[in-house]
């Protein structure tokens, strides 16, 4: 049971024609997941993923019974309103269309130009779509993608073969055509949702957004010009160096979590800032800096897809890292330009046989 911070019955359109009893779980999973006081410091890396989410789930949902994978603007600006006061009577924060820069069009796809069903199923491969989606190891798809390009490559396929259908002579590596593309995604999302369960659906889509969220730092470092002149001499612990150097650390934190894999993009990218700037020596290890410091409260979320928990007896909460007392790395280069965290694919040689 999830917590109901408002508890009171949502005012519909009266205009969007689908069956919400049937997206009840998912609701109420997003609308925790979204709650009033948490979704503004965990929009990044719980709220948006499992809002997104839903959204795929839905337009699934409203299209299974008429042939289509996307609704009309109309129906879209309805079901938007539906949906979101339903998360609200729910508990679930007011901004999130905000948080997550959604809009109703995100239900429509409308560049894409397949929209229903049978024709999507005549141009992709929709076994190989589902083989590689339908049981995604969350521990390998990020390093080494299987659904993620079956995603793309189906995206692609419904884009240009859509487009020669209706005469368009736009070039898929123009930015019109990255777009279309890029519409065409949500238009495979909502077919995937169609054919796997809903709880399926959203683990994978849950772990799509973890590789995503993962490959980046969250967090703004602008201006260290007070840590570099506090630090840029410094060899071994000194107070200022390390007030500094903490001091600007917590208020770049912008009242947000990170997840473990975003704590050492962010380490990793502002030290590469402070060796440019002149700071030659490891002062992360000269003034003790961890992960954890790097997150709100010390807490850094897990990288696997996480949720709010809720429990009678202590309230909402989530599950930091145990392990989060780990060093913050120091680049070894200031030219940082992009950081792998996948271990590299073994070679196998004939001896290994």
């Amino acid at each position: 049971m999830y917590p109901n911070y408002t508890s009171y019955d949502p005012v519909l359109t009266g205009k969007c024609h689908v069956n919400f009893s049937a997206l009840s779980y998912m609701m109420d999973k997003t609308a925790s997941d979204c709650s009033i006081p948490l979704a503004p410091l965990v929009a990044d890396v719980i709220c948006c993923p499992q809002v997104n989410s839903l959204m795929n789930i839905f337009q699934a949902t409203y299209g299974a019974g008429n042939n289509t994978l996307v609704l009309n603007q109309a129906s879209a600006n309805a079901c938007f309103s539906d949906v979101m006061s339903i998360l609200a009577s729910k508990g679930a924060n007011t901004n999130i269309p905000e948080l997550c820069t959604l809009r109703p069009s995100n239900l429509t796809d409308a560049s894409c130009p397949v929209k229903d069903i049978s024709t999507f199923e005549k141009i992709v491969n929709v076994s190989k779509l589902l083989d590689a989606c339908s049981d995604i190891d969350p521990l390998k798809e990020c390093c080494r993608p299987v659904c993620q390009p079956a995603i793309v490559e189906a995206a692609v396929h419904i884009s240009s073969g859509g487009a020669n259908m209706f005469g368009s002579s736009s070039i898929s590596g123009s930015d019109a055509g990255i777009n279309i593309v890029s519409d065409c995604k949500g238009v495979v999302h909502s077919w995937l949702s169609m054919k796997l369960s809903s709880e399926e659906s959203n683990t994978a889509f849950r772990v799509l957004s973890g590789c995503k969220v993962n490959k980046v730092c969250p967090l703004e470092f602008d201006d260290p010009s007070s840590v570099v002149k506090a630090c840029g001499k410094a060899s071994s612990s000194t107070p200022s160096c390390c007030g500094a150097l903490h001091s600007y650390i917590a208020t770049r934190q912008k009242q947000i979590f990170v997840t473990n894999l975003q704590a050492i993009n962010c380490a990793t990218m502002f030290g590469s800032m402070l060796q440019k700037a002149g700071v030659s020596n490891d002062i992360y290890e000269l003034c003790d800096i961890d992960l954890k410091d790097f997150s709100l409260q010390g807490c850094l979320l897990r990288s696997l897809p996480t949720d709010i928990v809720f429990d009678n007896a202590t309230g909402i909460s989530f599950t930091c890292d145990l392990s989060d007392n780990i060093a913050a790395p120091w680049p070894s280069s200031s030219s940082v330009q992009s950081l792998s965290l996948c271990a590299p694919e073994r070679t196998v040689v004939p001896s290994d046989i």
